[in-house]
């Protein structure tokens, strides 16, 4: 004789949301995990988690999760871009945009260890990844147009260089270049 079983009640649900930046909040959330477990450990539910959003959210949101790593690294390299911009476009001459250029390396391109990490993260996902290979070719091209504000193109492309060197410098070395010893590089190689 088997025991009658009382019928299980559903469990509540979760109410919807209206949730408008929910997809904003996703790629905020996505370069969070970029930074805490590198490109190779960002997933979906990763991301989600940290979001704070059902799984399902992803899908409904991005088609891949390569998707979601191209929005993450632009919204990255602009806000990057961006500073960059403003720096040099207040330098009033070349002497000016000399200190924006140091300024910039020392204080905002290696003054915060989660934008560090990300560039690198950006930088090495790029070389197998051509849509992340586009996203790093436009920050180049916004990079030298703003420094072809005082610089003529071939200076400013190797300066654009000599900066992306020192930050993966900087990012992987155990004795990283002091700010000193940045001023004097980029001083040295503007004579």
């Amino acid at each position: 004789m088997s025991s009658p079983t009382t019928p299980r009640s559903p469990a509540p649900r979760r109410p919807r949301r209206h949730d408008p930046g929910r997809r904003d909040r996703l790629i905020d959330a996505a370069l969070t995990v970029i930074a805490e477990r590198g490109v190779a450990g960002t997933t979906h539910r990763e991301i989600a988690r940290a979001a704070d959003v059902p799984l399902g959210s992803m899908t409904y949101h991005f088609t891949s999760l390569d998707e979601v790593l191209t929005e993450a690294f632009t919204r990255h390299a602009d806000s990057v871009a961006r500073v960059f911009d403003e720096r040099l476009s207040a330098a009033q001459d070349r002497d000016a945009a000399v200190e924006a250029v140091i300024t910039l390396v020392s204080d905002d391109v290696l003054g915060s260890q989660r934008d560090l990490v990300l560039t690198v993260e950006l930088y090495v996902a790029a070389a197998r990844n051509p849509a992340l290979r586009a996203v790093t070719q436009a920050w180049m091209a916004r990079s030298r147009q703003a420094l072809e504000r005082h610089f003529d193109a071939t200076t400013a492309r190797e300066l654009d260089a000599l900066i992306e060197g020192l930050t993966l410098h900087s990012a992987l070395s155990a004795d990283p270049m002091t700010p000193e010893q940045i001023r004097h590089a980029i001083h040295r190689h503007l004579r």
